[in-house]
């Protein structure tokens, strides 16, 4: 290359040494002209709302109502491998979208969702599927162990794509127990009850942002302006024994049975003291007042045996399953009601 430089002119020959020798810099897009993200505009915090008649609730519909059931036949978009459990993403007859999910907390998911939608919680709409066929089935990975060659699959929890508008704000900018607008109100000490009450055990939030924070902020459109409602994103560590990483379990009513004695231990001064134990155990529970089990009794004590069966039944439940889950939910209902002041 030099050698070729020194017969020709010195104007020639820096243009020549311009081109081949120095790096193409005016091609790479400056990140100064890049465009910025839009901020994200703070809507009005909210974690609860009132549910209304609770007693007429539909258990077994949900959330999302029987209006927005899944409609087979289901097409498939793809899979989505995040989190624990194996999920695809899918289309129904009505052109709505869903995240299918199978295995252990299929079941737990759909039927504590529907506990603190009664009692005023924001939740993502859940159905069970028993069974069912998902068409023009793409490679998979997890899920190929639920889902057989011909598409077919049994038990699976379908979750609702989120409404147009609805904006799941990312992970940094979720919420922990001990870190919110909350804090100390009765809104947010009624949801740690509806959490203690299904023993779900899996309370990570945004602590754990790096294993998966269960906590999300999602910002909705309504009438009266943008509201940031403040949720618990993963309901699936229920329905079984809380504890430690051995013996917790999910969708599992001997255990849950077996623990409901100690639900609730006693009061102590005006704190009630609970027995439960999750990923995050005594900043969850050591702060709750009689009299927030008080206010939370005005919803939850509404809900009826009929609805409780009902909803266990929509979510998977066997025969016997819903006669023991409902028993040992209205026993530990009754134990809320005995301590709240």
């Amino acid at each position: 290359m030099t050698s070729n430089l020194r017969r020709v002119s010195p104007l020639v020959a820096a243009v020549l040494a311009f081109v081949f020798i120095s790096p193409v810099t005016a091609q790479k897009p400056n990140a100064t002209t890049q465009k910025p993200k839009a901020p994200v505009q703070p809507g009005k915090p909210v974690i609860w709302a009132d549910p209304g008649v609770v007693e007429r609730l539909d258990f077994a519909a949900g959330p999302g109502g029987r209006a927005k059931m899944p409609k087979p036949p289901f097409t498939f978009i793809e899979e989505n491998l995040s989190g624990t459990n194996p999920k695809v993403r899918v289309s129904d007859a009505n052109g709505n979208r869903w995240t299918a999910k199978f295995g252990t907390e299929v079941s737990a998911e759909t039927f504590a969702t529907r506990i603190a939608w009664a009692a005023g919680y924001f939740v993502e709409p859940a159905y069970f599927v028993p069974s069912g066929r998902i068409e023009k089935l793409g490679p998979l990975e997890r899920a190929k162990s639920h889902i057989k060659p011909d598409g077919s699959f049994t038990g699976a929890r379908f979750e609702a794509q989120r409404e147009k508008g609805v904006r799941k704000l990312d992970e940094e900018q979720s919420w922990s127990w001990i870190q919110n607008p909350f804090v100390g109100t009765k809104e947010l000490n009624g949801l740690k009850v509806i959490m203690m009450l299904v023993s779900n055990w899996d309370n990570k939030d945004l602590r754990d942002v790096k294993r998966g924070s269960n906590t999300a902020i999602y910002q909705t459109p309504t009438k009266a302006g943008l509201e940031d409602r403040y949720m618990v994103t993963d309901w699936g560590g229920s329905m079984g024994k809380w504890g430690g990483f051995i013996s917790r379990e999910k969708w599992d009513c001997r255990g849950y049975r077996g623990q409901t004695r100690d639900f609730i231990k006693g009061v102590k001064g005006n704190l009630v003291e609970f027995g439960y134990s999750g990923q995050h155990s005594d900043t969850f529970k050591n702060d709750i007042r009689a009299s927030d089990l008080k206010w939370l009794m005005q919803y939850v004590g509404r809900i009826t045996d009929a609805q409780l069966r009902s909803g266990l039944q929509a979510s998977g439940a066997a025969p016997d399953e819903v006669e023991c889950f409902a028993q040992a939910l209205r026993d530990r209902i009754n134990q809320m009601k005995l301590n709240a002041r």
